[in-house]
């Protein structure tokens, strides 16, 4: 199979690929910000809504659920019909799921709500990396690559800045629900930019997209998060047991019994050939890994900051601002540092955010009531740092190893992974703060860091079974 890039609706569109570059980044930002501009939020939610601790989990963890079942067929969507057509599709649904959000009026609404955002934003996020993967080659890639991927590392932090400022200011009386509203006219500016700058591409005589499938993995992902997050109001029954024994031996199924559907014209979810790339491999799991740690710590930071330090949903995201800011200062230089010393980078990324996170920890545990702001800082800053260091090579590493052709089904695989990555990690770490609370908020953000730290050090050892030049290779 080939890939065919179509500049025919725009003249000289394809010169335009930076422009394009920038469309599709804006609106993979978009999506990655709401996996926690709501966090920042949560608190008033809870006040507005009256919603327990466990929906407040669900609110989060419900958007990257639908992100993640859905990511894969929507790749094999836009390698169908046209990456453009479903970007665009993508970001308009993403807009009218966003004002419901707006609109909720009760914990329930807005947990249905964000189901439809989170596969919206599925829509949007594989044709993206796709498009990078086609528009660009060579050194140009790295650097397409390289943005992309600061950006990733900033949404989480921008997203928590943006959520505290947009529910203080209380716009037009709405509080937090211009978080969600926002959106609409970022949906229309981007989808104008893209209409005019992104090239169709698609892939020729692509497989039929696997919706049996996506219902089997559907099913599997929500059999895994299910528990996790429900378990300790249910005391844990049998059932809850089984359902997670079922989620993983349902992806494994559905891998075995899809490698014999290809020969019919069928898409398999979980492509086989993927991840016999050793890099593809190894870099998808410490993906999962660092989304599990990354999006978990977001989530009790929030929470911490307000209901156990008073602050102000502005005030924790402008101490949360650190954090990118030590994203910034490595990020612009990961992908040489990468191609120079190889896996290495990553390594030593990955234990900076522990060692930053548990610096974190530390100032939380010695911390009078209100904590001094200047004390989160250093440990915040060392763990962006890392990030940087970490997630703009991975992207790198991972979309480069897999061959042309498979860009689309790589990066809906890819970001599926962070995605699954994620609910997993708001689902264990939020049951272990909601579970220590009794004991006080600063003893839940205490004891629920040691698995954000936890995954991190993973990462390290993770970082280490990526093939030996696979990172130095992308770099080149």
């Amino acid at each position: 199979m080939t890939e065919v890039l179509d500049t025919s609706l725009e003249e000289g569109v394809y010169r335009l690929r930076w422009y394009a570059a920038a469309a599709l980044t804006f609106a993979a930002l978009m999506d990655l910000i709401d996996t926690t501009i709501v966090n920042v939020a949560l608190p008033t939610i809870q006040r507005d809504l009256q919603a327990s601790g466990t929906q407040l989990e669900w609110v989060v963890s419900v958007y990257l659920l639908a992100f993640a079942s859905t990511l894969i067929t929507s790749g094999r969507i836009g390698d169908r019909i046209g990456r453009r057509k479903t970007f665009l599709f993508g970001v308009v649904g993403f807009g009218v799921a966003s004002l419901f959000c707006g609109v909720a009026q009760s914990s329930e609404q807005l947990i249905f709500a964000r189901i439809f955002q989170g596969i919206f934003a599925a829509v949007v996020a594989p044709q993206v990396l796709a498009t990078f993967r086609v528009m660009f080659t060579g050194k140009e890639r790295g650097r397409a690559f390289a943005i992309y991927g600061a950006m990733a590392g900033f949404a989480s932090a921008i997203g928590l800045l943006l959520g505290g400022v947009l529910t203080d200011a209380d716009l037009f009386g709405l509080s937090w629900r211009t978080i969600f509203i926002v959106n609409v006219p970022i949906a229309m500016i981007t989808f104008v930019a893209a209409v005019f700058t992104v090239p169709e591409s698609r892939r020729t005589n692509p497989p039929r997209p696997n919706i049996v499938g996506t219902l089997i993995l559907i099913s599997a992902l929500i059999a895994i998060v299910y528990p996790l997050l429900e378990g300790r109001s249910l005391g844990w029954p049998l059932w809850c047991w089984l359902l997670l024994a079922y989620g993983p031996l349902a992806i494994v199924l559905l891998a075995a019994v899809d490698s014999r559907r290809v020969s019919a014209g069928i898409a398999p979810m979980v492509p086989i050939e993927l991840f016999k790339v050793p890099a593809f491999l190894a870099g998808t799991t410490l993906y999962l890994t660092l989304g599990a740690g990354l999006i978990g710590f977001f989530l009790i930071w929030a929470l911490w900051l307000q209901i156990g330090q008073g602050f102000s949903p502005t005030h924790a995201g402008l101490t949360t601002i650190s954090f990118s800011i030590g994203a910034l200062f490595t990020a612009g230089i990961s992908v040489k540092l990468a191609s120079r010393y190889g896996r290495l980078v990553l390594a030593v990324g990955s234990l900076c955010m522990a060692g930053g996170f548990t610096l974190s920890r530390e100032a939380a545990l010695h911390a009078t009531t209100p904590v001094d702001t200047q004390a989160l800082i250093p440990g915040l800053m060392i763990a962006g740092a890392g990030l940087g260091l970490l997630i703009v090579p991975l992207i790198n590493v991972v979309l480069s190893a897999v061959p042309r052709e498979t860009a689309g089904e790589a990066s809906g695989v890819f970001n599926t992974a962070q995605q699954l990555g994620g609910a997993v990690g708001v689902a264990i770490v939020g049951t272990v703060f909601f579970n220590a609370l009794k004991g006080g908020v600063t003893s839940a953000f205490s004891q629920s860091a040691l698995w954000i730290i936890g995954f991190f050090l993973l990462c390290a050892v993770l970082s280490m079974m990526l093939p030996k030049t696979a990172v130095t290779d992308a770099g080149h």
